[in-house]
Order: C-alpha cells, then sequence, then structure tokens
C-alpha cells in the first residue's frame, strides 16, 4: 500500500474581476504555469507575509512587555544600589 506524499488538494471557487483575470492569464502565459499554479503560489506567499508580519508583531509586544518588566525590577533594586555608593 503506496501512501500519497502530496497534500489533500482542496478545489476554491473566486471571484475577480475582468482586468484581474486578464492579467493573471498574461501573466501565466510569460511565466509558463497554469492559472492554478500561479494563483497558488500567490496565496502562499501572501500567508507567509502575513504570518511572517504577525510574528514580527507578536515579539515587538513580548519584546515591549520584557523591558518594562526589566525597569521594574531595576526600580526594586535602585535603593540597594544607591547603598553602595
Amino acid at each position: 500500500m503506496r501512501q500519497d506524499l502530496q497534500p489533500k488538494k482542496a478545489r476554491l471557487n473566486i471571484q475577480i474581476s475582468s482586468e484581474l483575470k486578464s492579467k493573471l492569464f498574461q501573466i501565466s502565459a510569460l511565466q509558463g504555469k497554469k492559472v492554478s499554479v500561479l494563483v497558488r503560489e500567490s496565496i502562499e506567499e501572501k500567508i507567509k507575509q502575513t504570518e511572517k508580519k504577525m510574528f514580527e508583531e507578536e515579539m515587538k509586544h513580548a519584546y515591549m512587555d520584557l523591558a518594562q518588566e526589566n525597569l521594574k525590577v531595576s526600580k526594586d533594586f535602585e535603593h540597594i544600589d544607591a547603598e553602595n555608593l
């Protein structure tokens, strides 16, 4: 029994403007790719960009939270540091 290594595919129907469809077919012909492949690649690229942006935002917020926490901790020890002067 052979397992299929390809991910399971699903069909998606969308509506786009005639102008966008025309551009899509032009690019498809220029690149020698099927329209469905071009659309799939475009969607994958957009998802990666979006996920990267979301991750960067999460990291930014985490860094800012950590910076605030570090400031609070340093404030807590401010009087101890003054005793050593």
